[in-house]
């Protein structure tokens, strides 16, 4: 049991002293941990703070690397939990990275901080703001978004209808879902009871607790709106997908691949059938991570591993 103690800790200063010190992260090689238990830790110990790497003010872009990457977590994640492995990654490869927690309706809870509630319309308001606010710290003229499920999602409708296209330059995307998801059958029966007049009902229950929750759902209006002018991709930025087989909540899996010059598809399995990731495991995943790296600098794009991952991590 002391033992025990003693580990908990350890975690826990090690991940107040990384937060505390965001000045001393860039100047030091991070560690670059391939699962969720460090963010984990951290958020026990401060909640709703950047991770490792994230979120130094000072920091000036590079020639090498010019726009800075903002970082998008998923739908009830925040940037504490969901970016403790790409955070550290791209700030020992040299980039200026940011992250924020989006979509919290109401005040934040005292322990955990779930973002990505609220309607992605709203989301993406707050994701303007923030891009603004790294565009005028940094003196950079684009950024490059990295984001993961509703992350991959919410910030297209800045790009297309926020004047966010004009200020994003790559936009890689981890287990996204431009086509939404038919999970367990949701969509066919929220369609059905839209069809028999509840739907006002239903959104008047889901609505103050998840507003985004209803716009994944496969032909839902929020999606059908991202299709406007013909495409969900806007030509002025590059996209790459990054998805999984085993995906369980984006379903198909497919539907987070898309087509166009400016898009690239990228099926983990297909170039490494060990690797096992499912939904949230993609966001601690060696084999991503070379993807996400050659896609943020292609003109430098090194061989990309085949690494056994589980289904959380490796």
């Amino acid at each position: 049991m002391r033992t025990m103690k003693s580990l908990v800790t350890v975690a826990l200063a090690a991940a107040l002293a990384l937060v505390a010190a965001p000045g001393a992260q860039a100047a030091t090689r991070l560690p670059v941990p391939y699962n969720f238990a460090p963010g984990v830790a951290q958020q026990l110990a401060a909640p709703n703070t950047p991770p490792p790497g994230a979120n130094n003010w000072s920091c000036r872009p590079s020639a090498a690397h010019p726009n800075p990457v903002v970082l998008t977590h998923g739908l009830g994640a925040n940037q504490t939990v969901n970016w403790g492995t790409f955070s550290p990654l791209l700030a020992n490869n040299g980039y200026c990275v940011f992250s924020l927690t989006y979509g919290v309706p109401g005040d934040p809870l005292p322990v955990y901080q779930p973002g990505g509630l609220a309607p992605m319309e709203e989301s993406a308001a707050e994701l303007s703001l923030f891009v603004d606010k790294v565009l005028a710290k940094t003196g950079a003229s684009k950024v490059d978004i990295l984001g993961h499920s509703e992350g991959t999602l919410m910030p297209n409708y800045y790009v297309k209808f926020l004047g966010g296209a004009a200020k994003v330059d790559k936009y890689v995307g981890l287990t996204p879902l431009w086509d939404g998801t038919t999970l367990y059958g949701l969509s066919n029966l929220y369609q059905l009871i839209s069809g028999h007049g509840l739907q006002p009902v239903i959104d008047g229950v889901l609505n103050p607790l998840c507003g985004s929750c209803k716009q994944f759902l496969h032909g839902s209006d929020f999606l059908a709106k991202m299709r406007s002018g013909g495409s969900v991709f806007a030509p002025e930025v590059t996209y790459t997908n990054i998805v999984t087989r085993y995906d369980e909540l984006v379903v198909p899996y497919t539907s987070g691949l898309g087509t166009g010059p400016n898009v690239h598809n990228v099926v983990l399995q297909d170039r490494c059938v060990l690797d096992f990731a499912e939904h949230l495991g993609v966001a601690a995943d060696r084999n991503a991570a070379r993807h996400v790296l050659n896609a943020l600098d292609p003109a430098h794009a090194q061989p990309v591993p085949c690494l056994p991952a589980g289904p959380l991590g490796s």
